[in-house]
């Protein structure tokens, strides 16, 4: 996560106060859909555990229908995606495809600046 640092000076008499404000922003999105390879019954079973994980991270997350989107540091969701492929392993499933989609942008990106208009 990139850390922002703002501070605003505000007079008040003969003295100057500083407000400081510290934003700690992502610089990746990253969308991830598991498949894993097992009978209909067990799919959802095992995309929640990849959910509970997700959830588990602190990060902020967003879950769809098809996918769920995270926003952190890259190598922070890269790890996550590894850790989704062997929830899914441990699970039971024989093989695993992922879908994955990653905005990365070094000086911070956000959810909520692509869809923070529609909530």
């Amino acid at each position: 996560m990139l850390r922002k640092e703002t501070r605003l000076f505000i007079p008040r008499g003969k003295r100057l106060y500083c407000l400081r404000r510290v934003i700690h922003t992502a610089e990746a999105n990253l969308s991830l859909q598991v498949l894993p390879a097992v009978a209909e019954g067990e799919i959802y079973d095992i995309v929640d555990q990849v959910i509970a994980m997700v959830a588990d991270s602190g990060l902020k997350y967003i879950v769809g229908p098809l996918e769920t989107s995270i926003e952190g540091d890259l190598d922070t969701l890269l790890e996550l995606v590894k850790k989704a492929q062997n929830i899914c392993i441990a699970a039971g499933a024989p093989r695993v495809i992922s879908i994955i989609k990653i905005d990365y942008k070094p000086d911070g990106v956000t959810m909520d600046e692509k869809i923070g208009k529609y909530h």
